[in-house]
């Protein structure tokens, strides 16, 4: 059974943080009933109460695929392996 620490903290169970997707970072909010509280997993907001990721929505429009986007941002595509020469590959091993 979980106890309630001097700050007021308590460790949720792993079985009820699976079963309401609570992840470390996540906000929870805690509602009164009649039969006591319940708690559930709030959606991210600013400081305002909007959706944080709005601003973001369609930004990232491409013809690309998710993985073709972070191999061109990461600079690996396009790759291009045709442009050493076995002459620059001699010189490499030489060195």
């Amino acid at each position: 059974m979980p106890r309630v620490t001097t700050k007021g903290q308590v460790t949720i169970p792993k079985e009820i943080r699976d079963a309401l997707g609570i992840e470390p970072g996540d906000e929870l909010a805690f509602e009164e009933t009649d039969s006591g509280y319940t708690i559930r997993k709030e959606e991210p907001t600013t400081a305002e109460g909007d959706d944080p990721f709005e601003k973001y929505r369609g930004s990232a429009e491409s013809d690309e695929t998710m993985p073709e986007r972070m191999r061109r941002l990461r600079g690996e595509y396009p790759r291009d392996v045709d442009d050493e020469t076995d002459e620059d590959a001699d010189s490499e091993v030489e060195a």
